[in-house]
């Protein structure tokens, strides 16, 4: 996302309960939980969770759910494919205008009960699509008073983009919750409606009279219920480690690729996930990169961009995009997630894993950044041995600037929060600490226990 002080797309999110907080900042201040729960727990009480992560990845969780015309299949990465066609169906692709016949079959997963009645719930997926096949995504909740959303689709997605452009799906509303972009949302968070249940449905597409198939590994839903909040109280630092990760500037690439949102000076996500998947040694070979102009300098981070790019939101940033798209190098998978705080974080780096966070602030909220903006995806690499934040920031004017100290406090407060003033003194959203998760497909002993400690499995 580009680091114009614009209106966030996720403004729209906090929308019920704005109106109460907004001329109350210092009330809402003084009354936030702490940064790893909803509320300070009372005297022999745990505290509540806030997040919950329910992913399908195994040969018996592709078993349980209900297939029409799908099949689990074994292996080192087992996944569901297409058998058989359940049936044949038109798509018009909005983007291209193109009407084409595809063969269909469907998965779809048991009901899962939230652990965390939840406001918000994101997918995510890792899927092999071959040219000739692409998918869709879609999930149901179930709301606190037992009734039903409808099907909503979370998002339509194929590596390439010679069969369908990928994308999301605007305009989807019961009147009590909405899709906005990649997050269904409950409208009106302050009626104490949540979403209580969610099954989730794939439907996986190839050309008609063939047998290929899309390959789905992993697909996964989470659940959140974050409270609102401006500030988060301070964690205390428990570690002292960096993580060798390439870096990458997104500036290095302004004005380059415009169709894809604006060329690189809004690429902050594409460019954030290409440092992890390098990291974890994934590359790209020079066939795939050979549609970059060879003048430009660091190819990969083009291609990231237009294979991360949603030609609905018309941006790079689209979150279960970018870890479908880490999932498409070999042995990789991606989740998206929340944290609960810098201590999660602490977590994963000294197992080794890195993390893309998500975060808006102003420019005199972050010391050393030297902007503002609506929403900004940077690598976390470590932390130092006071506790500052080491971040890999793309919106550097190069490669060698892209490593970056963070104020410890300034750091998990524009990442955690939920609620903010931009610079017009409105209040907006924050993305109440979003992250991107790229770890190996089949992870070590040790990063499988940290990866369980932050909720993810």
């Amino acid at each position: 996302m580009s680091r114009a002080e614009l209106p966030s797309r996720r403004t729209l999110l906090a929308a019920a309960v704005v109106a109460a907080v907004a001329g109350s900042a210092a009330t809402a201040s003084a009354a936030v939980p702490t940064a790893g729960a909803t509320r300070p727990a009372a005297p022999g009480r745990a505290a509540a969770r806030t997040v919950d992560n329910r992913a399908w990845t195994t040969y018996p969780d592709w078993r349980s759910g209900s297939a029409a015309g799908t099949r689990a299949q074994a292996g080192l990465r087992p996944g569901v494919v297409i058998a058989e066609a359940a049936g044949t169906t038109d798509y018009t692709d909005p983007h291209t205008g193109r009407t084409a016949a595809w063969e269909y079959a469907t998965w779809t997963s048991p009901v899962h009960r939230l652990a965390v009645p939840s406001t918000e719930a994101i997918a995510s997926w890792n899927a092999h699509t071959p040219e000739g096949t692409w998918i869709q995504v879609e999930l149901k909740g179930t709301y606190s008073d037992g009734t039903d959303t409808p099907w909503y689709v979370m998002g339509r997605w194929a590596a390439g983009d010679g069969d369908i452009r990928r994308t999301s799906v605007d305009d989807q509303e019961d009147g009590r919750s909405s899709v906005w972009t990649d997050t269904l949302a409950v409208d009106d968070a302050a009626s104490g409606l949540r979403i209580t249940a969610v099954r989730l449905r794939l439907t996986l597409y190839r050309r008609p009279g063939t047998r290929l198939t899309p390959t789905v590994w992993r697909l996964g839903v989470m659940g959140s219920d974050i409270p609102d909040r401006f500030t988060v109280p301070a964690s205390t630092p428990g570690l002292a480690k960096e993580l060798l990760v390439p870096r990458y500037s997104q500036e290095v690439h302004k004005g380059q690729y415009p169709e894809y949102d604006n060329g690189g000076e809004a690429w902050c996500s594409p460019t954030s996930s290409q440092m992890i998947i390098e990291y974890w040694g994934g590359r790209l070979t020079q066939e795939q990169l050979s549609w970059v102009d060879p003048a430009y300098a660091d190819p990969q981070i083009c291609h990231a961009a237009r294979h991360t790019y949603d030609y609905q939101y018309a941006g790079c940033g689209n979150w279960p995009f970018n870890a479908a798209y880490a999932a498409t190098f070999p042995g990789l998978q991606g989740v998206v997630t929340r944290l609960r705080s810098l201590t999660d974080l602490e977590t994963l780096i000294a197992a080794g894993i890195p993390a893309i966070t998500s975060q808006s602030f102003l420019k005199e909220e972050l010391t050393g950044a030297g902007y503002g903006t609506s929403g900004h995806l940077m690598t976390v690499i470590g932390f130092t041995a006071d506790g500052d934040v080491i971040a890999n920031d793309p919106a550097s004017d190069d490669n060698e600037a892209v490593r970056r100290i963070y104020q410890r406090r300034e750091w998990e407060n524009i990442w955690l929060r939920t609620k903010r003033y931009n610079a017009s003194g409105k209040v907006v959203s924050g993305t109440g600490g979003v992250c991107y998760l790229y770890f190996p497909a089949r992870p070590t002993s040790r990063q499988r226990k940290a990866l369980a400690a932050v909720g993810v499995r």
